[in-house]
């Protein structure tokens, strides 16, 4: 195993693509916002619905996974 990942190229390519995968994150994230009919922050900041917090938390999650596998795969 040793150091492999120390290497240059593959140290550039990883942070390559982790930028790639937070940038489809955010770009997805900002597509849903805008489909909802209301104001995810404001719902979630403002007026403390935890319920829709908690169901933007698992979207975050699920796009998260489906940018991973994306990517590795």
């Amino acid at each position: 195993m040793g150091l492999e990942w120390l290497k240059p190229g593959a140290f550039i390519g990883s942070i390559i693509y982790a930028l790639i995968g937070v940038i489809i994150f955010w770009v997805a994230f900002i597509i849903i916002d805008k489909i909802t009919p209301y104001d995810l922050w404001g719902e979630i900041v403002e007026k403390h619905n935890v319920a829709l917090g908690l169901v933007v938390a698992a979207m975050c999650l699920g796009i998260s996974i489906i940018v991973a596998a994306a990517i590795h795969g």
